[in-house]
């Protein structure tokens, strides 16, 4: 008898699950982002938010990461420093405005290297590589500028940003079930998000192609430690990860200021 009770015990939990699967899979994509928006602290409260600056620290160096190498000791007239062979965190400073507006200082050894984009356009200043003049965005930089996502992310109001939002099914996410969204923006670019099908936050994001030793990689940006500020819910570490790329890059956010006063000029041509 108490094997009976057993595997009827059993095939009751299976048909829990394959009901409570079936339900989960049956919401739309737009059903997905209205949950995520509401869990994120909802449509009107990122809509009241114009502004954010962000302070904490970030990866940097090692002989993995390209994308802000430490200067070292040069190897010869006019090569650049190598990269440390051990990752360090670097304090950093990043503001956003709407639209689309950003700006990131990061120190080192007493110097600011700074990176603005206006919307449109963007200039860097980097003097822990020697480079005292300001720069202008490459034209990989600048494009790479233009398709990051405004302040509230690729999802808040994403009709009226022109993308179009498909459901791809559910994938598992470090072990845990997520909706896989393709999201299609006016000028036709693709991006992947996979919301956590329990809390109906962002887990991962899928980042811009990574140019590596002449082959481009793709990359992933895992959303985790979310907080709430001011009533919003706000991930406070988001790791990147490269495609064959065995070390990490992680930023770790320690205060997080709503709708602070950012002049314009923030965002401007550095002078």
């Amino acid at each position: 008898m108490s094997r009976k009770i057993l595997l009827a015990c059993t095939l009751l939990v299976m048909a829990i699950s394959i009901a409570e699967a079936a339900e989960t899979s049956k919401l739309t994509a737009d059903q997905i982002v209205d949950k995520n928006v509401s869990a994120r602290g909802g449509l009107r409260a990122w809509r009241e938010v114009q502004a954010l600056s962000m302070t904490g620290k970030m990866d940097a160096g090692g002989n993995n990461r390209p994308t802000i190498p430490v200067p070292g000791t040069k190897t010869g007239p006019g090569m650049p420093a190598p990269r440390s062979s051990e990752q360090v965190q670097l304090p950093f400073v990043m503001e956003l405005k709407r639209p689309r507006k950003t700006r990131l200082e990061i120190q080192f050894h007493g110097q600011t290297a700074i990176q603005v984009y206006d919307g449109s356009n963007g200039w860097k200043l980097r003097p822990f590589l020697n480079r005292r003049e300001v720069e202008p965005f490459t034209p990989e930089e600048k494009k790479v500028a233009s398709l990051q996502a405004d302040l509230d992310g690729p999802l808040v109001d994403y009709a009226a940003k022109g993308t179009k939002v498909e459901s791809e099914g559910i994938e598992k996410v470090e072990g845990k079930d997520t909706y896989k969204l393709k999201l299609t923006m006016k000028d036709g670019q693709v991006q992947h998000v996979w919301v956590d099908a329990q809390t109906f936050l962002e887990t991962k994001i899928e980042g811009a192609l990574r140019r590596l030793d002449g082959k481009y990689h793709p990359t992933a940006i895992y959303y985790r430690d979310y907080r709430l500020v001011n009533g919003l819910m706000v991930p406070h570490v988001l790791e990147t990860t490269v495609e064959g790329i065995r070390q990490t890059e992680k930023i770790e956010i320690e205060k997080v200021a709503v709708n602070p006063k950012l002049d314009d000029s923030r965002f401007a041509k550095l002078p």
